[in-house]
């Protein structure tokens, strides 16, 4: 598909510069617009990252430049992209991002989204996603701390349905602390389990968009499938589990200590938060003192994602930002 060492590999131009050029052909198979993307705004968005020039003519696109490195980038990114869509798979717009950073930080990337494994249906889209599924692989106790929009919740929640699938656990717990975000809902009407729903209603949504709604109220009334406030955790032991305690940010240092004593033998816990949105008095965020107490101890991971892996809409990303660099500033003025 790609021609490295044909004549016009090199060119020279002027004295003794030399032009360095790949080509990479597109099979019939592969539509044209999966990879230079709609109006080229792929191949553009290429040439702003990268001092390369690149040409279509036909079903092949040259790539050429003086940068020999930057060069090969741009060739193996086209490449990954057509491999992909050869298998099946269209990169969306983020995955395509999220790939031309991968070989920007690094010279030649190991590992790409389109080319790392599904977890059921779902296939992480960032390098930071990729990490977080090998980590909930390889730890019994995972902390994974990021912004919103970095798939935390939703990828635990695929890896949970995963293990219940693949009979390597016998049940799924989730769990998330009852803290307001600035409102009072106490007023609502119902029972406890109805006044807690509506700070559950994301783990719903997650689990929703894998199973159908048949299976997910089947699973809870045989038990299989369990969703309650952290509080009721207490005095449990939780055997053959994959457990999930969301929004942890907001767990308080007895919580979280009662929440990790919780798990039995044969169970995985995965711990997910924002240590930038905290709804309680921030020294008191057992999240944030984990970091202090638990590294290094054997068994357990923490994994940390950030703007780059906000696969939410893309202005998303700049929002976690300017938020970030407003804080950086305020807190600084502070001091």
């Amino acid at each position: 598909m790609t021609k490295k060492n044909d004549p016009a590999s090199y060119n020279r131009i002027g004295g003794d510069v030399k032009l360095a050029t790949r080509t990479v052909e597109i099979p019939d198979s592969v539509d044209m617009v999966i990879v230079l993307g709609q109006y080229d705004n792929r191949l553009r968005f290429l040439k702003k990252r990268f001092p390369v020039s690149i040409d279509v003519s036909d079903k092949r696109i040259v790539v050429a430049g003086n940068d020999e490195s930057a060069v090969e980038i741009v060739e193996n990114i086209i490449s990954q992209v057509i491999a992909a869509a050869k298998r099946g798979y269209a990169l969306d717009w983020q995955e395509f991002e999220a790939l031309v950073s991968l070989y920007s930080d690094s010279t030649k990337a190991a590992e790409t989204p389109q080319s790392s494994p599904l977890v059921g249906r779902i296939r992480p889209k960032t390098k930071g996603q990729m990490e977080y599924i090998e980590a909930m692989k390889k730890y019994d106790v995972i902390f994974v701390i990021g912004p919103a929009g970095t798939g935390k919740t939703y990828l635990a929640v695929a890896m949970a349905l995963e293990y219940l699938k693949s009979g390597l656990v016998q049940r799924i717990v989730l769990t998330r602390p009852a803290v307001e975000a600035g409102e009072k809902l106490g007023f609502l009407p119902g029972d406890l389990v109805e006044k807690v729903d509506p700070y559950l209603r994301p783990i719903y949504d997650a689990i929703l968009d894998m199973i159908s709604a048949d299976k997910f109220y089947a699973y809870r009334q045989r038990g299989i499938v369990e969703i309650a406030p952290l509080a009721f955790m207490r005095g449990r032991t939780l055997n053959n589990c994959f457990i999930i305690l969301d929004e942890a940010q907001n767990a308080t240092h007895q919580q979280m200590k009662m929440f990790l004593t919780r798990i039995g033998f044969n169970s995985k816990a995965v711990i997910t938060g924002d240590v930038t949105q905290v709804d309680i008095d921030r020294q008191q965020s057992g999240l944030i003192e984990c970091e202090k107490i638990l590294k290094g101890i054997d068994g357990v991971g923490f994994v940390y994602l950030s703007d780059a892996d906000v696969v939410r809409h893309p202005v998303v990303r700049n929002i976690i930002r300017a938020y970030e660099e407003y804080e950086r500033k305020k807190n600084g003025s502070d001091k």
